[in-house]
C-alpha cells in the first residue's frame, strides 16, 4: 500500500477509528483528482449514482451525513501508524450467514 496519500483512502474507508462508526467518507480536495472515492457513504447508500453526481448526494441531504469523517488521507495514514490502538484488526468483524439467518429476515 506504501505511505502515498491516497493510499489512506484504504484505511480511511473500513477501519474504525471511532467506534461505532463503520465507514467513512473523505471530503478533501483529492476526491477532484480521485473521482471521488472519497464520498464513501453517499456511495454505499446510493451505489447506483455516478461517481460524478456523490457530492449532490451529500449537498442534498446533508443532515444524513453529519458523522465521522475525513479531510485527509495522510491524517489518516499518520494517526494509523501512530495510534496504539488502531491496527490491521481495527475492522467490524461479522459472523457467517446462515440459512436460518435469511428465514428470520422474511
Amino acid at each position: 500500500m506504501g505511505l502515498h496519500p491516497m493510499a489512506g483512502h484504504f484505511i480511511s474507508e473500513h477501519y474504525t477509528f471511532t467506534k461505532g462508526q463503520e465507514t467513512y467518507s473523505y471530503y478533501g480536495p483529492l476526491n477532484y483528482i480521485a473521482w471521488n472515492v472519497g464520498y464513501h457513504n453517499e456511495h454505499h447508500d446510493f451505489p447506483y449514482v455516478s461517481w460524478s453526481r456523490l457530492p449532490k448526494v451529500r449537498e442534498i441531504a446533508p443532515e444524513y451525513y453529519q458523522m465521522p469523517h475525513y479531510d485527509s488521507w495522510s491524517g489518516v495514514l499518520y494517526k494509523y501508524i501512530t495510534d496504539p490502538e488502531l491496527g490491521p484488526y481495527s475492522r467490524v468483524r461479522r459472523g457467517v450467514a446462515t440459512t436460518d439467518d435469511a428465514k428470520k429476515v422474511e
